[in-house]
């Protein structure tokens, strides 16, 4: 009995154990990497989108799902953040100029982002 096969109609290949072929099997999984908002994500597909978590899982695509949107997210945050200070005139300029009023004034619309997500 051969060791290995490869079988044509669904391309898998196949070990034998014992007198058993068993399915080669590999998790081509990506780093995870994600931060607060891949793990508020994966929260929320855990308990209001089960399919969907349980697809992306066992497909392996989880974690670079994950990953991708933390990535979206931090991008949002940050262009939300420049939108704001600059409606606001909190520069770059009055960093320089004034830093005791920058500093006053970033914290009063710090965290206003992270809700419009």
């Amino acid at each position: 009995m051969e060791t290995h096969i490869y079988d044509e109609k669904n391309g898998l290949s196949y070990t034998l154990h014992g007198d058993y072929y068993l399915p080669d099997l590999v998790l081509n999984e990506e780093e995870p990497i994600y931060g607060k908002y891949g793990m508020l994500r994966k929260q929320f597909l855990k308990e209001h989108r089960l399919a969907k978590y349980q697809y992306l899982l066992l497909t392996g695509k989880l974690t670079e799902h994950l990953n991708q949107i933390d990535q979206e997210a931090r991008k949002q945050v940050e262009i939300l953040m420049e939108q704001m200070a600059e409606k606001q005139g909190v520069t770059e300029e009055l960093k320089v100029q004034n830093r005791t009023k920058w500093v006053v004034e970033i914290p009063t619309f710090g965290f206003a982002p992270k809700s419009q997500l």
